[in-house]
């Protein structure tokens, strides 16, 4: 098979899979603004949950929250990683500004993408669903690999524990949408092949 040939079945291959991408319900204009993407995709947690049922290993799945949120608080079983996109240094500080323990970005988060979809057959046109806890580190994520030529990044956009109720008997605890907070499937086992080991 020639080179073109190749590329033609390929981009067939990719436009065909890019179809079945199930239709998406999110409105970017309802997306707040530290959860908008460059690219402007978006899914809510069922939409993600629907979309990697429909393509399965066609699709890329990561929980980009800190390996310590994984472990402790549960993640999708649908996810294929965790790769952090953020995560506490050693001895991490208290940041003032943000209320918590200092986070550094992890410099090895797209390398690590990178190595993940080369070891499932998968290139930078496959569809990338990101997930953190409430969206905003899943779209900052995006943005990253964006700018790394991913080109069907995914954002869910109410994450895995959901927003935060702002009034009420549960205000301040996040309730009103998100992965568990939608039923859907999750447990506590991360797992040796699912796990992010730092490579600094």
């Amino acid at each position: 098979m020639t080179g073109k040939i190749r590329a033609g079945a390929m981009a067939a291959v990719i436009l065909a899979m890019l179809a079945s991408v199930p239709a998406l319900a999110v409105d970017e204009s309802a997306v707040p603004p530290n959860k908008r993407t460059v690219a402007g995709r978006y899914l809510d947690a069922r939409e993600a949950y629907r979309m990697k049922q429909e393509l399965g290993p066609r699709a890329y799945f990561v929980d980009v929250r800190t390996r310590y949120e994984t472990v402790y608080v549960g993640l999708p079983t649908v996810a294929d990683a965790n790769i952090p996109y953020v995560e506490h240094p050693d001895d991490a500080p208290w940041d003032d500004k943000a209320g918590r323990f200092k986070l550094d970005v992890n410099s090895d988060f797209g390398p690590e993408l990178a190595r993940r979809l080369q070891a499932a057959g998968l290139g930078k046109d496959a569809p990338v669903i990101l997930i953190c806890r409430s969206g905003d580190r899943s779209a900052r994520a995006a943005n990253l690999l964006s700018q790394l030529g991913y080109m069907s990044v995914y954002s869910v956009i109410d994450g895995f524990e959901g927003d935060v109720a702002p009034s009420g008997d549960r205000k301040g605890q996040r309730v009103l949408n998100g992965w568990k907070n939608a039923g859907l499937p999750w447990n506590y086992e991360l797992g040796k092949a699912r796990a992010y080991f730092p490579k600094y």
